[in-house]
């Protein structure tokens, strides 16, 4: 079977290598013909662990390939996916621009049956209307079907999450659509991966939902960590007991600034969004959205009272991106929180282990090490910010020897607060 993938960013890219992991002949094609030369040499522009191996096995086999041809890769393949941006509008909404602008186009160049299938996360009723633009701008009438198809890709586990998926789940009222799909993800078969079959608003909704929920889950457990700070409580304790509760389980109960990256802030406005456009409430999530924000801010004053003021004090940051295993700094609580910093009168030099050129874009207006202990040398206060691996060994005596004043705003609660003391340090954390 061959397939297209338009779109070459994180998702597209995934996408599109690991189905050629499967034994499928892809093509992914996207307008940037930097990009696509780049991918064709063998260098994955974007950080993901175990994608730049998987990128270059396939490419070698001749299963995948990269194009600016959109033409020649839609008259070759059955199923299309669609994997551009839907970035949020100013209100808040998805932009829809660049998956018409796609949809059009594969429109004009179809030459028989094929399945239309959006990866990218969109609006519920997006792919019925997509429906009506592609018979509007087919140059021939040709059948097809659309398929909504949405991914549950963690960034730092993308590559896991699409060959050991929690569920499949394709949405669709085009019989010969869901067929083909099963057939495309049969492979999973053998490790017995749950296939659900939905209406197309359902599928969207789903990836809405699903993202909606996490992202409550993170910001109730900050709102209990911030009334730990209060009461002078643990909230790890409270965490544990929470977690234990199989109605409730243990993930996404990790207190700290607040979630970013490309999904949870743009996923959580667009289904308010989504919400209002049907005439529907969505309290739950206009608090998790403000509860988020508040999160960042509360951060700040956090480390200023930690470092006894800020103007003309010198902060270390160790972590930018927004998560672990991942150089996304979309929307990551690092860029508001180093912003607030400087606002205040505080000099930052920050590391991290990947994102450093991605962070320049955003932050171009602080230094950056080239190290974890480069970064503290002579700093009055340490903010950790993204809980990477290697940050959790640090040679803390040596972190106390370099730093102006052994003060630490652990704002991931990587390190135990009683350790932290015995060593010297002046600790905060969050909840703890």
């Amino acid at each position: 079977m061959h397939i297209a993938v338009i779109g070459t960013g994180y998702v597209g890219l995934v996408t599109g290598a690991c189905f050629a992991e499967f034994g499928v002949n892809v093509t992914c094609v996207d307008v940037d013909s930097e990009k696509i030369a780049q991918l064709s040499e063998g260098h994955v522009p974007i950080y993901e662990p175990g994608l730049d191996q998987i990128v270059s096995k396939n490419t070698q086999a001749g299963r995948l390939h990269f194009t600016t041809d959109l033409r020649s890769a839609v008259e070759q393949a059955l199923v299309i996916f669609l994997a551009v941006g839907t970035p949020p509008k100013e209100d808040g909404s998805a932009d829809l621009r660049f998956i018409d602008e796609a949809v059009r186009s594969v429109a004009e160049h179809m030459n028989g049956y094929k399945v239309i299938v959006t990866k990218s996360t969109v609006p519920v009723g997006t792919c019925e209307r997509l429906r009506r633009l592609i018979s509007e701008h087919q140059k021939g009438k040709h059948n097809f079907g659309i398929v909504s198809n949405p991914e549950f890709l963690r960034e730092g586990a993308a590559i896991d999450d699409f060959m050991r998926p929690d569920r499949v789940v394709i949405g669709s009222r085009d019989e010969e659509a869901v067929a083909i799909m099963r057939d495309l993800y049969r492979p999973l078969y053998l490790i017995e991966t749950p296939v659900v079959i939905t209406s197309l608003e359902a599928a969207e909704l789903s990836k809405y939902a699903a993202n909606a929920y996490l992202a409550t889950k993170i910001s109730f457990i900050n709102e209990i960590a911030n009334l730990c700070d209060r009461i002078g409580c643990d909230v790890h304790d409270v965490a544990k007991v929470m977690g234990m509760d199989n109605r409730i389980g243990r993930k996404f109960l990790h207190p700290g600034p607040g979630f970013g990256g490309s999904c949870f802030p743009k996923d959580t406005s667009a289904l308010l969004s989504v919400a209002h456009a049907y005439g529907s409430e969505a309290r739950i999530v206009e608090a998790v959205i403000e509860v988020n924000q508040r999160q960042r801010e509360a951060m700040v004053p956090k480390i200023e009272r930690l470092a006894g003021g800020l103007e003309g004090k010198t902060i270390a940051v160790l972590g930018l991106s927004f998560k672990p295993e991942t150089d996304d700094m979309r929307d990551a609580p690092s860029i508001d929180i180093i912003k607030a910093l400087v606002e205040r009168g505080a000099k930052v030099r920050a590391y991290d282990p990947v994102a450093v050129e991605q962070a320049k874009k955003f932050l171009p207006e602080i230094e950056y090490a080239r190290d974890e202990y480069a970064a503290v040398e002579g700093a009055d206060a340490l903010v950790f910010i993204t809980e990477w691996n290697q940050f959790r060994a640090l040679n803390m005596g040596r972190i106390k020897e370099l730093m102006r004043a052994p003060r630490i705003a652990d704002l991931r609660n990587i390190y135990e607060p009683a350790s932290m003391r015995e060593l010297g340090f002046d600790y905060v954390g969050v909840g703890r």
